[in-house]
Parts: structure tokens; C-alpha cells; sequence
């Protein structure tokens, strides 16, 4: 068959991901406070944004600006994506959303969600500055105080209590060296032949370091460091030596080990052992100032008058935007060139997409936890015994959207609830199957069950694992051993011989 080259004409259908459908996406896994940061940047980039300063706000005119989350019977312009098609009420049943957003929701339209009326008050909590005497603004600045960190602390120390040059330099090179710990990290023979020096020099040096302020500081192992805090007590005698030569017995909890080795009685043991325990094994994390972040809910969830569950958007976190129309249609009537007109078509349209965007994601949100909260009612009613096995294919199909839109709703978002602050997949645990084929649980609960058991066990009938089993069955739930250890290990909830010998008092 000979071969010639021809034209054909095929037809096929291919899914494009668009720059705006790309935005969209990312919008929606982002949280509320990275949305806000996101949006400030645009604000800086798009002069067709402006930021919603309010409602009554009476230097706005009504006439100049649109809201694009208020209902409006205002007919669409020929203007590039008009900004009724943002509209909930604008789009018809049959409009697609590349988010699987369904606009036939109870979603009213706020983005600020319902509770940002005045009845929230449950909600906002009290802001508010203060003032000095004085009529002018304070100086904030001048009243933060700045960390003293380890390293400078201890090269005032170094500077006080050691006069020589070259054992300055061996100090200052071995506080450098410190770990996170505040354990000395490198090896003496390489700090010797880094600096050039002997290695009795350095040694002595350290001898030096190792009574300086916090006690314990330049130790090189975990003996050596409560060795240098008991001996800062004056508490290190021989038989606590030797019982620092045994810690393993202390972590294994071997009393009578313990009492042999030290040649000591029980009660003397029981009283080095709280002594030990008294002592910080990493002196350097006194000098440690993390700043703890709070974490903002995302969602909050609060009880209405007829006792349902009533969940909306945080109106403190979730940023407002409007459309300038009104300073579009002026800058178009001066565009000077094709170029400058299509930057500003491509501004506005950009404009109209991420107020679009922001529309979707917070509707998005309102159905994915709306629906989290249904079937997790138990749990808000009752307490973590009654959660239930959950998986994102369930909320998927209950809402109609794919299980990837809802991965991302759930991520990085965070509802506050009467229970505690909670992440959104917190709520989505495997399943453990029931005894006689009954009703499954969730992972989570048994765990919680498994704890409970623990905590409230006799000291003189410790549960083994296989105990846990039977008692778990008895109650309809049927698990395997391997699973309870695993469960337990994950709580950090020693063996049932260790515990054993922790709550009959060994040590």
C-alpha cells in the first residue's frame, strides 16, 4: 500500500486547567489568613481592586462602586466578564463551576458569612488600645525588651571569669559549638587541632565552661550533664554516681537493679530517682523564646435558639474586594493605545475572576463543613466516643463534588467549635469493623476508649493488651491485639509492665 501524505479533520474534547481555574484551585486549599495575604498582593498589583472599607462608609458611592457578593437587579454590560455573572441569582442551574459549586445553596451571599452581623457577639472578642497621659501616640518599639540569647550569655560570662587571650579564644570557639542541647558537639582532639592548641589546654578550658550559669551547659553526654547539675547541688556522691552509671535501670524502672547496684534501700532510691527527674537534661532550651502562633478558625460553629448547629465563615480572617466599575470605565475612555486597553481589559477581567474565586471557595467551604458537622453530630452532642468513621468519598457524595475538591477544602482550615479547636480532617478517621457484623467505629474513638481503660485500670490488675481486646469486643467493637499496641504506642502509653511497675511505686 502506497504511502501519501492527506489532510483529516478530527474533532476531540481535551480538559484545559486555565490560569483562572489554576487560581481558583489555589484559592480554595489556601486558608483564611493565607487568602488575605494573597489578596493584599493583588490589591498592590490591580488598580481595578479596591478593598471593601464598609457598608456606610459615606465617602463610597453606591453609584461608583459594586459589591460583587450583593444581590443586584442591575442589567450586564458588554464590558468583557460582566460582574452579574457573579452573581448567585445570575447564574442558571444548568452553569458549570470548576469547583463543583453548586449556587442553589443557603449560602446568602455574605461573604462575610451570617455571623458577621451584630448578634454574633459569641464570636468577636473585646479589641482595644490604651494611651498614656500624654495627647500623642505611643511608641510601641520602645516597649519591647529583646532575648538574651545563650551564646551572648555565655560570652559575658567567658569575659568575666576567664582573663587569658588564648583561652578566651578556646571558649569562644567551644561555645560556638554548643548544640541545641547545650551539649557540646564536636570532639576535643578536633577542636585542639582546629585551633592550633593542646589538648590539655582545651581540656582545662572546659573544665572552666562547665561551671558556668545554666549548670549542666558543655557537657558532652546526658551522665555528664546531670553529673554537673548534682555537683552545682553538692549532691554527688559516690553512690549517685554509680546511679548515673546505671540510668538504664532508672528507665526500665528496675528498682531492686537499682538498690543492688547502689548499694542503697529502697527509699533512698526512690529519692535520687526524684532528684534525677528534677534535673533539665538540655540546659540551653531555658534560653529558648519561640513565640507561640495562635491558630485562627477558619469556620466558626455556634448553637442557634432551637438548638441546631449553625456554622459560618470567620468575618474577622476572610478579605472583602470590590470591582471598581466606575474608575474602569474612566481610565478606558483615555486609553491612548490598543496596548494600554488591553491591559486594562485584562485587569478588570482578572478583577472579576478572583472576586469570582473568592465567591466560590467561600461557598465551597460552607458546604463542605456544614456537611462535616451533620454527620459528626454525635461528637459536637456527646464527645469523641461517638465520632464516626468518616472519609472524604463520604462527604463527597452527600454535597456532589469530587473527592479532590473536598481534600482541599479540608486542608489548612480550622473550625472553632464549643468542643475545642479542631482541623477539618481531624473529622475523617478510618473505620473499625463491629463484633456479630454491628455498626463500625472510628479509629479515633477507640483510641479514646483504649486511653480511658488505661487511665482508670487498678494498680493491682494492670490490663495487658489482650485484656483491652476482650473488653473492646465485649462492647461490640472487634479489634486485634497488634492494633491496640499500635494505638497505645501512638499515645506514647507505656507497656503494661511498665506501668506495672510505675503505679505500684518501684521508683
Amino acid at each position: 500500500m502506497a504511502m501519501t501524505p492527506r489532510l483529516d479533520l478530527r474533532q476531540s474534547q481535551n480538559l484545559v486547567m486555565t490560569p483562572q481555574l489554576q487560581q481558583a484551585i489555589k484559592l480554595l486549599q489556601l486558608s483564611n489568613l493565607e487568602v488575605t495575604s494573597f489578596v493584599e498582593t493583588e490589591l498592590e498589583q490591580n488598580p481595578m481592586l479596591e478593598r471593601d472599607e464598609g457598608q456606610n462608609d459615606p465617602l463610597r458611592g453606591e453609584e461608583q462602586r459594586t459589591d460583587p457578593y450583593e444581590q443586584s437587579d442591575r442589567p450586564s454590560d458588554d464590558r468583557g466578564d460582566s460582574l452579574d455573572l457573579l452573581q448567585p441569582n445570575g447564574l442558571t442551574e444548568d452553569a458549570t463551576s470548576p469547583l463543583d459549586t453548586d449556587y442553589s445553596n443557603q449560602y446568602d451571599g455574605d461573604i462575610a458569612g451570617p455571623g458577621a452581623s451584630g448578634d454574633s457577639q459569641y464570636w468577636q472578642g473585646a479589641s482595644g488600645g490604651g494611651r498614656g497621659f500624654d495627647s500623642g501616640e505611643s511608641d510601641l518599639e520602645a516597649t519591647l525588651s529583646s532575648d538574651v540569647s545563650l551564646r551572648d550569655y555565655l560570652l559575658d560570662q567567658l569575659s568575666l571569669d576567664i582573663h587569658d587571650t588564648q583561652d578566651r579564644i578556646i571558649g569562644a570557639a567551644m561555645i560556638d559549638m554548643l548544640d541545641e542541647s547545650g551539649w557540646l558537639s564536636g570532639d576535643l582532639e578536633q577542636i585542639a587541632e582546629m585551633l592550633g592548641c593542646e589538648i590539655a589546654d582545651i581540656e582545662r578550658v572546659l573544665m572552666q565552661l562547665q561551671r558556668f550559669d545554666p549548670a549542666g551547659i558543655f557537657a558532652r553526654d546526658l551522665k555528664e550533664c546531670l553529673a554537673l547539675q548534682l555537683r552545682e547541688k553538692n549532691r554527688l556522691d559516690p553512690a549517685m554516681e554509680r546511679f548515673l552509671d546505671n540510668l538504664h535501670l532508672l528507665a526500665a524502672r528496675d528498682g531492686k537493679g537499682l538498690m543492688k547496684v547502689c548499694g542503697v534501700d529502697a527509699e533512698d532510691i526512690a529519692d535520687m530517682a526524684a532528684e534525677i527527674r528534677a534535673l533539665n537534661p538540655k540546659p540551653a532550651t531555658l534560653f529558648e523564646h519561640f513565640v507561640s502562633q495562635p491558630v485562627t478558625p477558619d469556620v466558626l460553629m455556634r448553637r442557634s435558639e432551637d438548638g441546631q448547629w449553625l456554622v459560618e465563615l470567620n468575618p474577622d480572617t476572610l478579605p472583602r474586594v470590590l470591582v471598581n466599575e466606575s474608575y474602569f470605565a474612566t481610565v478606558s475612555k483615555d486609553a491612548r493605545s490598543k496596548q494600554e486597553t488591553e491591559y486594562l481589559t485584562e485587569r478588570f477581567q482578572t478583577a472579576n475572576w478572583l472576586v469570582k474565586s473568592l465567591h466560590q471557595r467561600a461557598t465551597t467551604i460552607i458546604k463542605v463543613a456544614s456537611e462535616i458537622v451533620r454527620q459528626q453530630q454525635g461528637f459536637f452532642d456527646h464527645g469523641v466516643g461517638f465520632l464516626r468513621p468518616l472519609v472524604l468519598r463520604d462527604i463527597a457524595e452527600a454535597i456532589e463534588m469530587h473527592e479532590s475538591t473536598v481534600s482541599r477544602v479540608t486542608s489548612n482550615k480550622y473550625i472553632s467549635t464549643p468542643r475545642g479547636l479542631f482541623e477539618l480532617k481531624y473529622f475523617f478517621t478510618s473505620s473499625i469493623a463491629g463484633t456479630g457484623g454491628g455498626e463500625a467505629h472510628s479509629a479515633e474513638s477507640v483510641r479514646h476508649r483504649i486511653k480511658a481503660l488505661i487511665d482508670a485500670e487498678d494498680p493491682a490488675k494492670i490490663l495487658s493488651d489482650d485484656r483491652i481486646v476482650e473488653i473492646l469486643r465485649e462492647e461490640g467493637i472487634d479489634i486485634a491485639r497488634r492494633t491496640v499496641a499500635k494505638y497505645r504506642e501512638s499515645m506514647k502509653i507505656a507497656s503494661s509492665v511498665q506501668r506495672r511497675r510505675q503505679k505500684r511505686g518501684s521508683l
